[in-house]
């Protein structure tokens, strides 16, 4: 029902050009539309009346796997940050006395995130995005455990942590200077 070009051509055409993720979102509902529209290259295919919350986990689902094939950057080295030093390769934190500190895997993965991201404030969202939970699709209130755990685990003082601070309506901030070595 678009004026002048129908969603196939635009679909065909824009496949044609670029890997850009494409949904389509239609009031066409019938069995050969979605395969055709399917077979010109969209990545899925909607049809209306939809539910807001499944039309956001197709886009959330279809973003995620089209970062699959994203170049990666190089993994980062250790860094150190307040007498603690990590190190992603071995997958290790270590406390300003030389002790290992166990982690889990989505702790750690969180606290790497943060460290790259020192000084800048990261949504649930994005902390789910930068680390290997967003490939299973966790609820993003699940980064709140995780975070309370790390700063059990790092804080000071956990009950008042300088460390991660939590802004408000934002998400997450990384307070100390982070530094990479050589």
């Amino acid at each position: 029902m678009l004026p002048g070009e129908d969603g196939f051509s635009i679909c065909r055409r824009l496949r044609a050009a670029a890997r850009t993720p494409i949904i389509m979102l239609t009031a066409v509902a019938t069995d050969v539309d979605r395969i055709v529209g399917l077979e010109f290259g969209a990545d899925d295919y909607v049809t209306k009346p939809f539910n807001t919350r499944e039309l956001l986990a197709r886009i959330k689902s279809l973003l995620r796997r089209a970062s699959y094939g994203a170049e990666r950057p190089e993994r980062p080295g250790a860094m150190s940050f307040a007498g603690w030093r990590i190190d992603p390769v071995s997958r290790t934190l270590v406390d300003h006395a030389g002790s290992q500190v166990f982690m889990t895997t989505a702790e750690f993965d969180l606290l790497v995130a943060l460290c790259l991201n020192s000084g800048r404030v990261l949504t649930r969202e994005q902390l789910l995005s930068l680390t290997h939970a967003g490939v299973a699709g966790p609820v993003e209130r699940s980064v709140d455990v995780h975070i309370s755990r790390i700063r059990q685990k790092i804080e000071p003082n956990p009950k008042d942590p300088s460390f991660i601070k939590t802004v408000r309506l934002g998400g997450y901030l990384f307070t100390p200077m982070v530094e990479a070595e050589a």
